[in-house]
């Protein structure tokens, strides 16, 4: 019976390339992302070993429900990859909009920490592993960034869930990317990390040993 991976922001880039990895690798995938003709398209893609689930990380009870579903259709979970962000169009303080940046806070840090909430019962269960998308912006002071400090969070929140999981056998891993040719930007970037690069990290993350907790993967492009 192989293991279930829920991935949120499953739809495209990152998310899409973990998905399609990890079924490779003999894992079934739960899928949550807003962009439900995109998810569709994607679980076709792959087969019976990959379940929609439509819905906005933002939203608890939404998480709660697509959570409550993939556990009763693939019997449990394994592992949890809150992979969902966004970035700003308006970067700074002074020149930014503060709307943006609830979008920002409520996506990058609300959305996994929903993620986490709604995960976490479920990976106690199978001493399972929850995977964070980090940043490289998360790890270096980048002059005024917002969303660097939203990975700040990201990495913080990481390390301290790996001192909380351990206390009963599961694992946290922070997977820390520098720039990815994904729909992120708006401009494509075939000379950085592509997508598929990243769900291998996530891969061997989660084929570890169990005795063996990876608690950050870094990659950055050598272009």
């Amino acid at each position: 019976m192989s293991k279930t991976l829920f991935i949120t922001g499953a739809s495209t880039g990152i998310g899409a390339a973990t998905a399609r990895a990890a079924v490779a690798s003999g894992w079934s995938v739960a899928l949550m992302a807003r962009s439900e003709d995109k998810l569709t398209a994607l679980v076709d893609e792959i087969g019976d070993a990959a379940l929609a689930l439509p819905g906005d990380v933002t939203d608890l009870p939404q998480v709660e429900d697509a959570v409550a579903k993939a556990a009763a259709h693939f019997g449990g979970i394994d592992a949890a990859f809150a992979n969902a962000g966004k970035g700003l169009d308006t970067p700074g303080t002074e020149n930014g909009d503060p709307e943006e940046w609830r979008q920002l806070v409520d996506l990058n840090i609300m959305g996994l920490l929903y993620t986490a909430r709604a995960t976490l019962p479920e990976l106690r269960k199978t001493k399972g592993h929850l995977l964070l998308t980090g940043s490289a912006a998360g790890r270096n002071h980048i002059k005024g960034s917002i969303y660097g400090a939203t990975k700040w969070f990201v990495h913080g929140y990481g390390g301290n869930m790996s001192d909380e999981m351990r206390d009963w056998g599961g694992r946290c891993t922070v997977i820390s990317p520098g720039m990815v040719d994904t729909p992120f930007f708006d401009t494509p970037k075939p000379d950085k990390i592509q997508p598929e690069d990243i769900a291998d990290a996530v891969v061997f993350a989660l084929n570890q040993n169990p005795r063996a907790e990876l608690r950050e993967i870094h990659v950055m492009p050598t272009g």
